[in-house]
């Protein structure tokens, strides 16, 4: 048996992709005996390799800082890991005290942190400046200590210490949309699919405007994530274009397939704020992986990626005619619309896929070990 390694969240579930199916799994095959310290989550746990220690969930913000980050330390601290490696933020204080009593600490920053910030809609505006700014302090000195740090983006690299940095991005498993059948494309319905968290800065009003423009009656959009609150779900659900909608809730990988496998092209329409300008969303990449064209903001990262893939369309994110444009483009061409999935496709198979990105994971161990 390897090395022990020890994987901490608070934030994430046990079966986060990014953390579970990817991180871990491709550590524990390439030799490392690995935990992931979580909250208590509804999965299975045959025939895994990653030996799984559930925390309790822990409700709301402040409880999950201090209780939560309380118990992730007393079971981290028990596997006596010879590295540990965490996912969120609030758990940078852990770290430093896992770093004084000795260890070695890698802190996977998922997110450009102080831009998020200034986006978070449950933040007084007054406040997130200077919230932002104090979080780009603490990710600062706790970088000063810890002895790695992975990034998942190009523009996160300007934030942390060149020589102990890392970027593994966050492209998908290939071999997890094999199943779909590419050939039956043009005789799939009029559906398009978004999947992920439902925000208004993640466009949720623009796409279903969009589908008031669309006179196909039978036009579906397929919903599959969570509404950021209640509020927005009433709002949402009072326009005209919900008639249109196919609303699945939080789904779970498997149902994700099945969702693309009926999509004529994915939705990936985020607002043009500081935060996604330069980010990269996993279902940008979904979308391609499974072979179906992507219809995307215009923002200068995208348009590199779409157009030298060849894979999709690039609108205005915040006019729903525009929206609606690329759509019926989409129906009315099937068989460019078919070729730029295809192109999506191969951009996955040779670029843009998890086993180029887990092999720098783990040379990255490797030269830490050696230290």
């Amino acid at each position: 048996m390897g090395k022990r390694i020890c994987h901490i969240t608070t934030v994430h579930s046990a079966n986060d992709i990014r953390i579970f199916a990817k991180e871990c799994q491709s550590l524990s095959q390439s030799g490392y005996e690995v935990f992931l310290v979580a909250p208590e989550t509804p999965m299975s746990l045959t025939d895994i390799s990653v030996k799984v220690k559930f925390i309790h969930k822990e409700h709301g913000r402040f409880l999950r800082l201090i209780r939560g980050q309380w118990h992730a330390l007393k079971e981290a601290v028990k596997l006596k890991a010879s590295l540990y490696h965490f996912h969120d933020p609030e758990l940078i204080l852990m770290g430093l005290i896992l770093k004084f009593i000795g260890k070695k600490v890698v802190y996977d920053v998922h997110e450009d942190l102080p831009r998020q910030i200034r986006t978070k809609e449950w933040l007084p505006s007054w406040s997130r400046k200077g919230i932002a700014f104090a979080a780009e302090f603490v990710e600062w000195i706790g970088a000063k200590f810890f002895d790695g740090i992975v990034i998942v983006a190009p523009v996160q690299q300007h934030r942390f210490p060149s020589h102990k940095t890392i970027m593994v991005q966050n492209f998908p498993i290939r071999e997890e949309f094999l199943e779909l059948d590419l050939k039956n494309y043009s005789n799939r319905p009029p559906y398009f699919a978004y999947i992920g968290g439902i925000t208004v800065i993640r466009g949720i009003k623009e796409m279903v405007k969009s589908l008031e423009y669309m006179a196909n009656s039978q036009v579906n959009l397929i919903l599959a994530g969570k509404f950021s609150t209640e509020k927005l779900s009433r709002e949402i659900k009072l326009l005209h274009g919900w008639n249109k909608v196919q609303y699945e809730g939080f789904v779970g990988r498997k149902e994700v397939v099945e969702i693309l496998k009926k999509a004529k092209a994915g939705l990936v329409l985020f607002h043009p704020v500081p935060n996604h300008i330069g980010a990269q969303p996993n279902k940008f990449f979904e979308y391609m992986s499974a072979g179906i064209p992507i219809i995307a903001s215009d923002f200068p990262l995208w348009r590199q990626i779409v157009e030298e893939a060849k894979c999709g369309l690039l609108v205005d994110p915040l006019s729903p005619e525009k929206i609606a444009k690329a759509m019926q483009w989409v129906l009315d061409h099937p068989e460019e619309a078919q070729k730029m999935g295809r192109n999506g496709l191969k951009a996955i198979e040779t670029k843009y896929n998890w086993d180029n990105e887990c092999k720098k994971l783990i040379i990255f161990y490797k030269k830490l070990f050696q230290k």
